[in-house]
């Protein structure tokens, strides 16, 4: 099922997380972008900004913004161009988490202070710290998506620093979701099934943990970026005007089983 037509017709909307066309980002740029969405799109640095120029070409005037999330200064100056660029922002997606290779290795009782400091500045604070950026251009009220797994949740093998920064990330959804909402600006989050992007490939055996997704899902199938995008056009538009502090299981129904 494709998103409708029109759906965000005359909407701007920020995408932060692109990297390459397998990208979850991706798959939720086509889908706002189908659904009539006016686009920015950052990037953290020029080996990334190639990936997304190349990409860009297939949208409609797209605004592109360097910006990496772990920088103060870059978020504001990002922030800055589109007040001058739009004057507004209707929707922002954040679909950027990172820990260093090693912190997915091993137990997560041996994480570094360093490492455990940087998946959450990364992959957790910077939620944060986009969305106060973005509130003063949503004065009429907005949406922002975040992206989240299930291993924030239980355990995943191999997934360690990471569940903790997802899990800290879902936190972070409602307390910006309380912080926000008298404001009309919803906060929410979409936890995907396992999908092989450029990030799951530094997660160890992620070609055992597809297969038991496939074998254990309700759906029998893998996870698609393209319907993460749908939810993604569900969150950020009217119809999902309802819904604030929550996230959105997007998974073939893998999150109810047991075992």
């Amino acid at each position: 099922m494709s998103a409708k037509g029109g759906l965000l017709e005359g909407k701007r909307g920020l995408i932060i997380g692109v990297a390459n066309k397998r990208s979850i980002a991706w798959g939720i740029t086509q889908k706002v972008a189908e659904a009539g969405a006016q686009l920015c799109l950052t990037y953290q640095n020029e080996r990334l900004g190639e990936n997304v120029r190349e990409l860009a070409t297939e949208l409609k005037n797209p605004l592109l913004l360097p910006m990496d999330v772990g920088s103060d200064s870059q978020i504001v100056m990002a922030f800055d161009e589109i007040r001058k660029k739009w004057g507004k922002l209707d929707f922002l997606v954040h679909a950027v988490a990172y820990a260093p290779r090693q912190a997915l290795e091993g137990r997560f009782v041996e994480t570094s202070r360093e490492d455990f400091r940087v998946a959450h500045d990364i992959s957790a604070y910077s939620l944060a710290a986009v969305c106060n950026a973005a509130q003063p251009l949503m004065a009429e009220g907005g949406s922002i998506v975040t992206l989240s797994y299930l291993g924030g949740e239980r355990v995943v093998p191999g997934y360690n620093v990471m569940g903790v920064a997802k899990a800290a990330l879902e936190s972070c959804v409602r307390y910006l979701a309380a912080d926000l909402g008298p404001q009309g600006i919803r906060v929410n989050a979409i936890s995907a099934g396992p999908i092989k992007t450029l990030a799951s490939s530094a997660i160890p055996g992620i070609g055992s943990k597809l297969k038991q997704h496939r074998s254990h899902t309700p759906l029998q199938r893998d996870t698609d970026q393209l319907e993460v995008g749908d939810a993604g056009v569900f969150l950020v538009s009217d119809m999902g005007r309802g819904i604030t502090g929550q996230v959105l299981y997007v998974d073939g129904g893998f999150s109810i089983m047991a075992g």
